[in-house]
């Protein structure tokens, strides 16, 4: 595997937001660059049209990766950009070209007044079926914006990064899931805030009420089962400040409300060897709808 940040490019206001983004994050984690703009052939009556000719095409699709290309090399000198227009269909071509990545990034757009962000068909089926850590990040600049601002409102690049937010199941714990996130914190010198939503047994939603003393019971035992799973990991990495949140409720709302205040929010998601459906867990597909930072989706077994 070639070690490399990629972005996944179509000239969209979104996708230019991706690549800004991945051009940070490939300079924090000191990687080249490659931009990806997959080219999608026009049915040959198309390309006969006169606005449609294959210099026109050619000229737009060569345009479009190369300006932004550029852009970045002024923005960011440190980086070492490259740039592949491999033909295909941009799902399946992206999918195989996250193998080769340590990272894909893709871009997602915002749904106006509603709350929520649109995460297209070719976003959901390439987070289902890559093998290999995917951001998604949305159009722009808050989604731009990991870092504290100042009093101003104005984020500087001296200000420190908000913190890095790990959704984890301690039911079914994944080491590659939580050292992602730890390896975040640690590339950003951020904290780390670990969210776990937990629930009351399945019988109180028939009508039985929940005695207080046995509530706090149950959220002083998911407590020390979220530090015991976490324990480890913070003698792995004692540079990183951990906060460990524990709270009853769903785990995709409180990753959501964490987000508000996140520079990068870590979910996982199970690797599924079927070509066929775009499943991505009910958990990791709320909060990429919903969440206000860019997530990344780390797949595990």
């Amino acid at each position: 595997m070639s070690r490399t940040v990629t972005v996944g490019l179509d000239g969209s206001p979104e996708s230019q937001a991706a690549a800004e983004w991945a051009a940070r994050e490939a300079n924090l984690r000191g990687l080249p660059l490659k931009i990806v703009n997959v080219w999608e052939p026009v049915p040959e009556p198309m390309a006969q049209a006169p606005l449609l000719g294959a210099e026109t095409q050619q000229h737009w699709t060569e345009r479009i990766p190369r300006e932004a290309a550029d852009g970045i090399r002024l923005r960011h000198p440190g980086v070492d950009v490259t740039v592949e227009q491999p033909p295909g269909r941009p799902g399946e071509v992206l999918s195989q070209v996250a193998k080769e990545s340590e990272l894909l990034v893709l871009g997602t757009r915002g749904l106006s007044g509603l709350g929520g962000f649109m995460v297209g068909s070719v976003g959901l089926a390439v987070v289902a079926h890559a093998e290999r850590p995917v951001v998604l990040v949305r159009a722009g600049e808050q989604a731009a914006d990991e870092r504290m601002q100042d009093p101003a409102g104005t984020p500087s690049a001296s200000a420190p990064y908000r913190p890095v937010v790990l959704g984890l199941d301690i039911e079914s714990p994944d080491d590659s899931v939580i050292e992602f996130a730890f390896e975040a914190a640690v590339l950003r010198a951020t904290s780390l805030r670990v969210v776990h939503g937990w629930n009351v047994p399945p019988y109180f939603a028939y009508g039985m009420s929940v005695d207080p003393e046995f509530n706090a019971h149950l959220a002083k035992q998911d407590a020390a089962s979220l530090a015991e799973v976490l324990r480890p990991w913070r003698q792995k990495f004692p540079s990183v400040e951990v906060v460990e949140v524990s709270r009853s409720g769903k785990p995709a709302s409180h990753l959501v409300d964490a987000s508000r205040e996140a520079s990068l929010v870590v979910v996982g998601r199970r690797i599924r060897r079927s070509p066929i459906g775009a499943r991505i867990g009910p958990i990791a597909h709320a909060v990429l709808h919903h969440a206000t930072a860019p997530v990344a989706v780390v797949p595990h077994d």
